[in-house]
């Protein structure tokens, strides 16, 4: 029995495997657990396996690699059309198999150790502003029950918690909680502020986020995002296709030669395609303060292309619009290495 490909499907304790022979028959069907799963693999010659990328997917790729076999992580949406009827962890083990060997299958490149340590900077970051957010709402609508309202924006929340804390017709019980709250968010931005000082620690000491920070709307988050995200841009045949892996092309529904495009389709990456969408913001943003200050007339330091957009298209359109261009021209300067060229006039 020769084994030349083999589905995994993974889980906590549960490890489903489907393996077929040189004529694509099923020749193995087991289920393992997790202590049994190394020392299974050990004992097969290499071989080819196929696994869904999903959060621990990375660890048994570089585990199952040391052992010689050669590993494919494949995205779960792509691995879904192979899915036969219903759903258990032996149809998911077979779809893997059968997926990994279409010519045209997509695969995730395997991350190391330490790709996957430096994206956590990137997720504890967005953990933390989430918390971040929700302890300043808690703050604001508590004290809003007791008629203390202060002016929007994080910056004037230090007011606020002025206010709250001279205003003596508070009851004491609603103070003390509420400076629970403050302490909570304080100790989140003593956090917050180290993580985001080894984030510049490392966009100084990469040369890829430099460059990608020439961008306008691109800032050393984003281009330290986007170099840790992106190792290798050349797996993008073009810009376009970077785009849509990133979700920011439109949804296609074309049928009988006529061509069908809706909103775009939100199947990338979101983190990135929302830092995109917040660069590109920005830039517009800067674009029309630039307008006013002209008077209406053409304001310097804002390309042509984006000026005739904002002209004849809605401002968030145009915001989409320039996040996709954003995308395409950061993967050309990933692809390169040239550094941004600002467009001229024609």
């Amino acid at each position: 029995m020769t084994i030349i490909r083999i589905g995994l499907d993974t889980s906590k304790h549960v490890f489903q495997v489907h393996g077929v022979d040189e004529h694509e028959k099923p020749v193995l069907r087991r289920q393992l657990r997790r202590s049994e799963l190394e020392k299974f693999f050990a004992k097969l010659p290499p071989t080819r396996i196929g696994l869904e990328a999903c959060g621990a997917s990375h660890h048994w790729a570089r585990v199952l690699r040391g052992m010689g076999h050669e590993v494919a992580l494949m995205p779960p949406q792509y691995i879904k059309p192979y899915v036969k009827r219903g759903k258990n962890d032996t149809i998911d083990a077979e779809a893997i198999c059968e997926a990994m060997s279409r010519p045209g299958m997509r695969f995730v490149p395997v991350k190391s150790v330490d790709e996957q340590a430096a994206l956590m900077l990137l997720k504890v970051r967005d953990l933390l502003v989430k918390q971040r957010t929700a302890v300043t709402n808690a703050i604001r609508g508590h004290a809003a029950e007791f008629g203390v309202v202060g002016a929007k924006g994080r910056t004037k929340l230090a007011v606020l918690l002025q206010q709250i804390a001279e205003d003596a017709s508070l009851p004491a019980l609603a103070r003390e909680m509420l400076g629970t709250l403050r302490g909570q968010l304080a100790a989140i931005e003593i956090r917050l502020g180290e993580i985001e000082a080894k984030l510049m620690a490392r966009y100084k000491a990469d040369p890829r986020s430099r460059l990608l920070a020439t961008i306008p709307g691109v800032g050393p988050i984003s281009a330290v995002s986007f170099a840790l995200k992106v190792p290798d841009a050349t797996m993008f045949r073009s810009g376009r296709h970077f785009a849509a892996w990133l979700g920011i092309t439109p949804r296609e529904h074309s049928t009988a030669g006529r061509q069908r495009l809706g909103k775009i389709s939100r199947q990338g990456d979101e983190g990135l395609r929302r830092l995109l969408v917040i660069g590109a913001t920005a830039v517009i943003q800067q674009a029309n303060r630039r307008a006013k200050s002209a008077g209406g007339g053409p304001a310097g330091g804002t390309s042509p292309w984006l000026r005739q957009l904002l002209a004849r298209k809605p401002k968030k359109l145009a915001t989409v619009a320039l996040a996709n261009k954003m995308a395409r021209i950061i993967r050309a300067m990933l692809v390169s290495g040239e550094v941004y060229r600002r467009p001229q006039a024609a």
